[in-house]
């Protein structure tokens, strides 16, 4: 425990150390944005001061003078940032006296001032709203997110031509010289090795494919086909992406209920929408509904009350006349 809070303490030490010199760092950056500004682009807080780099304190003392005599502002007035000139000389002249700071900026006098001065220098600066660091969050989430798509979107299709390659040199040889009519086809789609229908040991994950001609097929176990092409991967969208993923489901359940509120306020329409069999329980597409299969009965009915709940509405009550 002691030893935890050792730790801690030597952690909150280094930190505040840190961001102290970087206090002082970030002063002499805008020391020298601002000299340089003024001054002219290449001017240091020596050549201001018209000293040589190894001056002693005395002298600068003695420049300051001099320099702050020439920029007083009760001998300029009328001039353009009179005062923040004088004021920024007695910064300088006071940076320059400290040994520790002007250890500082002589570490930065002879190496450069860095073009990236740290995200605190800028934040300090700049300060963004709350708005600004939200917008630019959802941006930089969104774009990563994006990114993502497309590399998925990459190695889905690189998967999809190994299994279409595959199942292909099964059912027709090592050449791939092509066969008329369906082959049917046992293929390993990777993973460890796994134990088959016989008790035996089979190689990863194998499934029933159909091959026939450019046409490729996975087998289900109904006897469907499902075709392994391109068109299956999903190609990567900024719609897709979390933020407007997010506003596009909350307008979408926002039109859902007032559409049913509307459909509920509408007694009439809704016996003649029951009398002619499209109700609102309708199934039609792209109603983010799951359209109940084919073969109508009780099966239909349920699979429409069910569609309709999934869609979020409210399933309203059908009038029957007397």
């Amino acid at each position: 425990m002691r030893v935890l809070l050792l730790i801690a303490f030597l952690a909150v030490l280094v930190t505040a150390v840190v961001a102290y010199v970087a206090c002082e760092d970030h002063e002499i950056f805008d020391l020298v944005s601002a000299i340089e500004a003024t001054e002219g682009k290449g001017t240091t807080f020596y050549s201001w001061l018209d000293v040589s780099p190894t001056a002693s304190t005395p002298e600068i003392s003695k420049a300051y003078r001099k320099k702050s005599l020439q920029l007083h502002p009760d001998k300029n007035k009328g001039v353009k940032d009179a005062h923040e000139r004088f004021a920024r000389l007695g910064v300088v002249a006071s940076i320059l006296k400290s040994p520790e700071k002007r250890e500082r900026y002589d570490f930065f006098y002879k190496n450069g001032v860095p073009k990236w001065r740290g995200t605190g220098y800028y934040y300090s600066r700049f300060r963004p709203g709350l708005g600004t660091v939200f917008t630019f969050l959802v941006m930089l989430t969104s774009g990563l997110q994006y990114i993502v798509q497309k590399m998925n979107y990459k190695r889905d299709i690189q998967r999809i031509h190994e299994i279409r390659d595959k199942a292909r040199a099964a059912a027709w040889g090592a050449k791939l010289t092509p066969l008329e009519g369906q082959r049917k086809v046992k293929i390993s789609l990777g993973g460890g090795p796994r134990i088959d229908e016989d008790g035996n040991v089979a190689p990863g994950r194998m499934v029933d494919m159909v091959v026939e001609g450019d046409h490729v097929y996975i087998l289900e176990g109904d006897g469907r086909l499902l075709p392994v092409d391109s068109d299956t991967a999903v190609p990567p969208s900024i719609k897709r992406t979390w933020f407007l993923g997010l506003v596009t489901s909350l307008v979408q359940k926002i039109a859902r209920r007032d559409g049913a509120e509307i459909a509920e306020g509408d007694p009439d329409g809704g016996d003649e929408e029951s009398e002619g069999g499209s109700g609102s329980t309708s199934d039609a597409p792209g109603s983010g509904a799951v359209s109940p299969s084919e073969g109508g009965g009780r099966g239909g009915t349920k699979g429409g009350r069910s569609a309709a709940t999934m869609a979020g509405g409210r399933r309203r009550k059908v009038a029957r006349r007397k």
